[in-house]
Order: structure tokens, then C-alpha cells, then sequence
């Protein structure tokens, strides 16, 4: 195991991260940034009310994109398990 193939796998880890969270994040941006506008326009000031939408928000992202994130996840895993031999040998 060399550097570079640690550097690799390090490489396509952080990738996986950011294809995994992307979704995640940019829907509860998006709900949050909806949420301020509407806060700004009404002057409602309150803070819990981002809070419930940015949870339906990520709920209905898990279910719609949850297969996909698993099969990624899964993939990647199947992945890494299939590299271990040629990590150890070199």
C-alpha cells in the first residue's frame, strides 16, 4: 500500500461524501433560504419555524433518493472490498 493508492481511496471517499450530502444539503438550503424570504416579508421572526419544512424537505429526499444513495454507498463499498487485495499484495 503506497501512497498513492491511499491518496485514491481517500480521493474517491470525499467524492462519495459529496454525492451522498449534496442532495441533502441543497434542499435544506433551498427550504431555508424560501424560509427567510417569507420571514423578511412578514417580519415573523421566529425561529422554529424553518425547522418543520427543512425536516418534510429531507424526508421526501430520503425517500425519493434514498434507493440511490444506497446502491451508490453499496457500490463504492463492493468497490473498496475488491481493491483490499491488491492494496496488501503491493
Amino acid at each position: 500500500m503506497n501512497d498513492a493508492s491511499v491518496m485514491e481511496i481517500a480521493h474517491s471517499a470525499i467524492i462519495m461524501g459529496i454525492k451522498l450530502a449534496a442532495p441533502i444539503l441543497l434542499v435544506t438550503m433551498g427550504i431555508g433560504l424560501l424560509v427567510s424570504i417569507f420571514q423578511a416579508a412578514t417580519q415573523v421572526q421566529e425561529v422554529t419555524l424553518t425547522f418543520v419544512p427543512k425536516l418534510i424537505g429531507v424526508a421526501i429526499v430520503i425517500v425519493v433518493g434514498g434507493n440511490w444513495m444506497l446502491s451508490e454507498m453499496i457500490t463504492y463499498t463492493h468497490q473498496l472490498f475488491a481493491m483490499i487485495p491488491d492494496l496488501i499484495s503491493s
